[in-house]
């Protein structure tokens, strides 16, 4: 028995990274998938994005687990895209119980030195994006009658604040507040509305040059080590990056049972990094 058979969750961002351990945690406890992610370029990133076949093998390890799943590849900033999507999971597997907002990016940036369209495509995929995503899906859930969890991925950057990350933290902390507003619309429906708010993440947003120039602008080179040695240096416990499945039984937590009356909070998971 999982803690979550019969039911479906909707996961943004699932191609990769947390995004598929997510998938693949919640489909070992007896959910079915419905995954998006996307294959458009963005001009203001500067590590390579997911690809289709990332997707596909996200659907592969969920498949492994003898779970169901509908995949799509549907960028967070076209909303009919995202309806699509959800409704084809949904005319498939009959039901949507649980939504995971986790597709987001990183751009590194002075702030006063951005380009407009670096801050635009941040608010547009990290905050508007997550918007989108709910607004295609939640409905689902709502008109179920069952209930359900909510949990949308926000950052340490929320609520500890770093150079060169302005754009990213603004759309992270807004995020708080949407999660806030929509648990006390949503708690008389039983859904549940949570955040959860990483520190650094070994994932492909972080293990790039960019990342470790933001951790090491001291060096003019930096590679992997000497980003940990900075990153190892802002944890209180000592580990330098978490890894996706330490995030993923977190938000397990928060979308089962044990987590029945857990709602509008922000759930650190930061290594004592706010400390």
């Amino acid at each position: 028995m999982g803690k979550l058979d019969g039911r479906v969750a909707f996961i943004t961002g699932a191609a990769r990274g947390q995004g598929r351990s997510h998938a693949v945690r919640l489909a070992g406890e007896g959910a079915d998938i419905i995954a998006i992610d996307t294959t458009a370029k963005v001009g203001s990133v500067p590590y390579p994005l997911a690809t289709a076949g990332d997707l596909a093998e996200t659907v592969r390890l969920v498949q492994a687990t003898g779970r169901r799943i509908v995949a799509r590849d549907a960028d967070v900033r076209d909303s009919a895209a995202l309806a699509a999507a959800v409704e084809a999971g949904v005319a498939e597997f009959g039901r949507l119980d649980i939504v995971l907002a986790n597709a987001g990016i990183s751009a590194p940036a002075p702030t006063l030195e951005m380009s407009d369209q670096t801050w635009q495509d941040m608010i547009d995929i990290n905050l508007t994006g997550v918007w989108k995503s709910l607004k295609a899906s939640v409905p689902h859930i709502v008109a179920g009658g069952r209930g359900g969890a909510v949990v949308i991925t926000s950052s340490l950057a929320a609520i500890y604040a770093n150079e060169n990350t302005a754009h990213y933290s603004a759309a992270k902390a807004g995020l708080v507040m949407l999660m806030k507003v929509m648990a006390k619309e949503l708690a008389p429906h039983r859904i549940r509305v949570n955040t959860v708010h990483p520190t650094t993440v070994a994932t492909d947003m972080i293990l790039n040059d960019a990342t470790y120039r933001l951790f090491r602008p001291d060096l003019d080179d930096p590679a992997r080590a000497d980003f940990e040695e900075a990153a190892r240096a802002l944890n209180k416990l000592p580990v330098a990056a978490l890894e996706s499945e330490d995030i993923s039984n977190a938000v397990l937590h928060l979308v089962s049972d044990d987590a029945a009356y857990v709602t509008g909070a922000t759930h650190v998971i930061d290594a004592g990094g706010s400390l």
